[in-house]
């Protein structure tokens, strides 16, 4: 497999952990958001991890459903992409 695809889904997962981060700490301050079409877009874009850690270690977007049910689903779906690129590439 491609080293490339582990930098990109290192870089993504880490885009997306600060993401949630930053939208927590905006929003403890009442200063502009991070729309959540782009936070649930990291994501669907690679950085399930990223994002799901992030939700937990912040405790940001937990009591959304939408958040609760894409992120680990997108999680899932990662992880059965590289199993089959590790596994039948």
């Amino acid at each position: 497999m491609n080293i490339t695809i582990w930098y990109y889904l290192l870089i993504i997962n880490v885009l997306a952990f600060g993401a949630y981060g930053i939208d927590k700490w905006k929003a403890k301050t009442k200063k502009w958001r991070i729309p959540e079409s782009t936070l649930l877009g990291f994501a669907a874009l690679g950085g399930a991890l990223g994002c799901f850690l992030g939700m937990q270690i912040f405790r940001h977007k937990t009591q959304h459903t939408s958040f609760r049910i894409i992120v680990p689903l997108c999680l899932v779906l990662w992880i059965g992409i590289l199993a089959y690129l590790i596994f039948f590439q």
